[in-house]
């Protein structure tokens, strides 16, 4: 009788134990939700530079917002080639590149004539090959590099990148701000 009372109190503790374990754990992570594809072309593009955001718009309603990374020391409007900084402004979309070295690419029409005037004046070449883009193609699939690390570029997922390229027109509209 009295191995049988112990057993009882240890198949209680042990439940008791489970209980406890079970109302104290981390709650298991929420599935990721598959998003409905784009309702139509991207109208415009905004980039926050300060926030890392990137807010993707079809007609006037906000459809996406995601991260991005931005070039190595993205503080300030780019000047001049090398300077690491992504250009602020607005942008049009004026090429596209499916066969980039980074995962897609949607090129920018930077550098506008003001941004050449000022670079000229400055003695300075103003760069170019400002593009929305992937991660570098010889990463493996899913992986995305931290922080900031284009050369002025703005670089998202590439599964983000795939969606903006195949619903985004020559000629979209890109705000990039501070």
């Amino acid at each position: 009788m009295r191995r049988l009372a112990e057993l009882f109190s240890v198949l209680t503790l042990i439940a008791l134990a489970i209980g406890v374990w079970i109302m104290l754990r981390p709650p298991s992570p929420a599935p990721p939700v598959a998003e409905a594809p784009l309702s139509g072309a991207v109208s415009r593009i905004v980039v926050e530079k300060s926030l890392r955001r990137m807010t993707v718009y079809v007609g006037d309603r906000a459809e996406r917002v995601w991260p991005v990374a931005l070039g190595f020391a993205p503080e300030g409007h780019k000047t001049r080639e090398g300077d690491g900084r992504t250009p602020e402004g607005l942008y049009r979309i004026d090429r596209r590149n499916a066969a980039s070295a980074y995962h897609l690419s949607l090129g920018l029409d930077y550098p506008r004539p003001e941004d050449r005037a000022r670079a000229r004046a400055a003695g300075v070449s103003p760069g170019g090959d400002i593009f929305l883009h992937g991660q570098p193609n010889e990463r493996p699939e899913g992986e995305s590099l931290p922080g900031d690390w284009t050369a002025g570029c703005i670089a998202l997922a590439d599964a983000r990148i795939a969606e903006l390229f195949a619903a985004t027109p020559i000629g979209t509209v890109v705000e990039i701000r501070p």
